[in-house]
């Protein structure tokens, strides 16, 4: 099936699925290949407490491809690795016009998330149709039946982060959203004079949710004062600007387009570089008792 044959249903603007476009531009990767005439040192790191992948690592060479999908490449940036950061995997998708799939998720209990960063989809989750655009945010329950086909001219571009849910007793699975961030407004960090903010999706008190995956802005010059040691895993892509980071023992340049991937407990703290706004796309996990038993855990 195209996008082309699905039935012209759409929600339209005033419609509550609708998620509407915005003024912020994200990056996303050119692809292709570089010239032979490259220095090849670059800026990528992988350590035993995080992993900086630029975005100069997003060539064609480097793509996947999934069962299911049709007209669709990736690239696969955080998988879980024993030893590491082992609760979510994250993807850059590229759907071509016409691309998609009916069905995408294929591991029971599996919840995700998409960040759409360019062009247009028709996502459906349990047959309610929303359009999408730059900046919409959707979040898929597990069990949640959904599907999503490339809808405009161009290509459709979105990250998609999965992690299998992990129920709580007494607590209920949350539902399905779509929001865009452009429709939310950014929570400024205590005492900051907003130079630091967090775009949030989910109230923090939600306890359902055992993951959130946010957008972090810091105006330029806006830092985090301290070293963050905490046990929340992270993926951090970074949708507009640059910064110095502080990745454990090390100072990191990023820019738009880099990922930082770590694990628990890595110290972490950052300066924006300006001349504009530093943001990112933040990943981690919440509300939940650390496993003392099976997979990742030493009991038996």
């Amino acid at each position: 099936m195209t996008a082309s044959q699905l039935p012209p249903s759409a929600p339209r603007a005033d419609h509550p699925g609708e998620a509407k476009a915005g003024p912020h531009r994200y990056h996303v990767p050119e692809g292709g290949l570089p010239p032979q005439s490259r220095v090849m040192t670059g800026r990528a790191v992988f350590t035993e407490a995080y992993a900086v992948i630029p975005k100069g690592c997003f060539s064609d060479i480097l793509v996947s491809y999934l069962p299911g999908w049709e007209q669709t490449k990736l690239w696969l940036i955080a998988r879980p690795m024993t030893g590491f950061s082992e609760t979510f995997s994250q993807y850059v998708m590229q759907v071509e016009p016409g691309g998609g799939s009916e069905t995408p998720e294929p591991e029971a209990g599996a919840q995700g998330w998409l960040f759409f960063t360019e062009g247009e989809a028709r996502l459906t989750i349990d047959g309610v149709v929303y359009q999408t655009s730059s900046g919409t945010m959707a979040y898929l329950p597990p069990g949640a039946r959904w599907s999503l086909w490339a809808a405009g001219q161009a290509p459709c571009r979105f990250h998609w982060i999965r992690k299998l849910y992990e129920a709580a007793p007494g607590i209920a699975v949350p539902e399905a959203f779509v929001q865009n961030e452009n429709d939310i407004a950014p929570v400024g960090m205590a005492g900051t004079n907003g130079v630091w903010a967090t775009t949030r999706f989910v109230d923090p008190a939600d306890l359902r949710h055992d993951g959130h995956v946010n957008i972090v802005t810091f105006q330029p010059g806006g830092v985090i004062p301290f070293e963050e040691t905490h046990v929340m895993e992270h993926g951090l892509y970074v949708l507009e600007g640059k910064a110095v980071y502080k990745l454990n023992r090390d100072w990191v340049e990023v820019e738009a387009g880099d990922f930082m991937w770590l694990r628990a407990y890595c110290p972490q703290a950052c300066y924006a570089g300006g001349p504009g706004p530093f943001r990112y796309l933040l990943y981690k996990d919440v509300n939940r008792h650390p496993r003392l038993r099976g997979a990742g855990a030493f009991g038996r």
